[in-house]
């Protein structure tokens, strides 16, 4: 074969009528050259990126040291319920008038047997209606008195010389100078009896569960005068000691009575029992474990009896331990033998409950609240800095909340990011008023300085806004369960009422506060108090 012939140099040449612009085509090698490079640059530029992302991930934060807690030991507080019992006094009247008999009768002993023989010294008496009245603690019954004293007898002729002596004796002076000297063979004289007796009662309760009545009684007789022989003359001063014996005879008998009694203990220990439980505080705010109310009633209490005008007032109740349990408890409430006898006090109802909310279930209330969130929320700034989830650990009197960031700058196209840990100390902070638990008082761990490597200081200006949404947002609403827990105190306060024609018991639970909060390593507990108020009217009395 023969070789190509080579082209003339006229060939190789640029045409002469060809234009100045045109340029020989350029060698294939250049081109390549260049893309080349630039294909290195790009390669370098993403090389560095993710090296920056991988150096971004594998940066930690320092956690801040944590202060250690003593746990929380079991919490047991103290429970008040007292009740004021009111009797009304026309409840007392009534009692009095059916116990109390309406006539009396007796016999008074003869003071001059030597010369009135075959004496017979008689007396009766019908009472009135009773009434009651109350002033200074001291509760008083009267009622009027009617009757007759009739004296019958004979007199001995040969006493005829010492008549005016038996006469004064028996009857008094005056009688005897109107009387003289007459022979009396027979006497048959009545006079006419009028007054009053007074009951007083001052109740004092005593330790052993028995009613001390202290009473008293007087005895008033109006001026009256016997006839004897055509003659007026003033009823024996013998008659009114004779009524005074029978008075306050029968007023110790019922005072016996009275102590002995087994009313107020049988009340108290039945009531004493149905306190004597655990109360289901089931179904209560989100989140919050199901728990048991344990009411386990310690002493007895009562303060000594008031007397008003309307009413005998005695205000009596317990003393319990009040705790929450996991799970219902059958207490052992053992019947005390004595009433502790406080100083006066008008009563209510308190009852103090602890609420513990295990800090896993405060990390899912803050986690939900702000995971997923970006700062500044208005997209101003050089770093969008978005939350990825956030914790809280209790440390000595503070809390430390550590937020998983995203930190993202937007002032390039490249949009370098790294992620970081934020730790912020906050102090819980109790709003009695608003019944929510909070943080206060927040502050940016001085470890968080470092985390957000090279876009730190335009991240930091995301801090602020971090710090409001905590303010804002990490807020325990503790409301549902108050309102929870004050229904169900309430209902079973409520098992007490009865009404019925002889007492009425009435219960009210009308306010429920937020009083103090501690919390260890585990656990936020979260010290809640009932108030309210309970009243007992008695209608009718037990026959004396």
């Amino acid at each position: 074969m023969k070789p190509p012939t080579p082209r003339p140099d006229w060939q190789r040449k640029p045409h002469p009528l060809a234009p100045r612009s045109q340029r020989p085509p350029r060698a294939p090698g250049r081109l390549k050259l260049i893309l080349t490079v630039a294909a290195g640059a790009a390669a370098l530029v993403l090389v560095g990126v993710i090296a920056m992302e991988l150096i971004s991930i594998g940066r930690t934060t320092p956690t801040p040291p944590i202060a250690a807690l003593t746990p929380l030991p079991p919490v047991t507080k103290s429970s008040i319920i007292m009740a004021p019992v009111s009797i009304a006094l026309s409840t007392i009247r009534d009692v009095a008038e059916k116990a109390t008999p309406r006539s009396f009768a007796g016999k008074a002993d003869n003071p001059a047997a030597q010369l009135l023989q075959n004496a017979d010294i008689g007396w009766t008496a019908s009472r009135g209606a009773i009434a009651a009245t109350g002033a200074q603690d001291t509760l008083s019954l009267a009622t009027p008195l009617t009757g007759k004293l009739n004296v019958t007898g004979s007199l001995s002729g040969k006493a005829t010389g010492a008549v005016s002596d038996a006469i004064g004796s028996l009857l008094g002076a005056d009688a005897a100078n109107k009387v003289g000297a007459i022979n009396i063979k027979n006497l048959n004289a009545t006079a006419e009896i009028k007054g009053n007796v007074i009951i007083s009662m001052r109740p004092r309760l005593a330790a052993g569960w028995f009613l001390e009545p202290n009473f008293g009684a007087q005895v008033n007789l109006g001026d009256t005068t016997l006839s004897v022989a055509g003659a007026r003359v003033n009823v024996p001063a013998q008659v009114k000691p004779v009524i005074d014996k029978t008075v306050g005879e029968q007023l110790n008998q019922l005072a016996e009575r009275i102590r002995k009694d087994q009313t107020l203990m049988r009340n108290a220990r039945a009531q004493w029992i149905r306190a004597c439980r655990s109360v289901p505080l089931q179904g209560s705010a989100p989140g919050l474990p199901a728990v048991w109310l344990e009411i386990k009633p310690t002493r007895a209490l009562a303060a000594q009896p008031t007397v008003d005008a309307r009413a005998v007032t005695a205000v009596i109740g317990i003393e319990a331990e009040t705790r929450v349990t996991p799970a219902e408890t059958k207490p052992d409430c053992p019947f005390p033998d004595k009433i502790t006898v406080i100083p006066p006090t008008s009563g209510g109802v308190s009852v103090a409950v602890p609420i513990d909310v295990p800090f896993t279930e405060l990390n899912k209330l803050v986690d939900s609240q702000l995971a997923g969130r970006t700062f500044p929320e208005d997209g101003s700034g050089q770093v969008a800095v978005t939350v990825k989830h956030a914790s809280v650990t209790p440390s000595g009197n503070r809390l430390l909340i550590s937020l998983q960031v995203r930190a993202k700058e937007k002032t390039s196209f490249l949009g370098f990011g790294a992620d970081a840990t934020l730790h912020i100390w906050g102090r819980p902070l109790l709003d009695q008023n608003r019944q929510t638990l909070q943080l206060a008082d927040l502050q940016l761990a001085v470890e968080s300085d470092a985390a957000f490597g090279l876009l730190g200081a335009a991240a930091r200006a995301a801090v602020p806004h971090l710090q409001q949404a905590l303010l804002e947002k990490s807020v325990i609403d503790l409301k549902p369960f108050a309102d929870n827990l004050r229904e169900r105190i309430g209902a079973s306060i409520a098992e007490f009422q009865k009404n019925d024609s002889s007492i009425r018991v009435d219960t009210d639970i009308n306010n429920l506060a937020l009083t103090d909060i501690a919390f260890d390593a585990t656990v936020l507990r979260v010290i809640a108090s009932a108030e309210g108020t309970m009243t007992v009217r008695i209608n009718a009395l037990p026959a004396l």
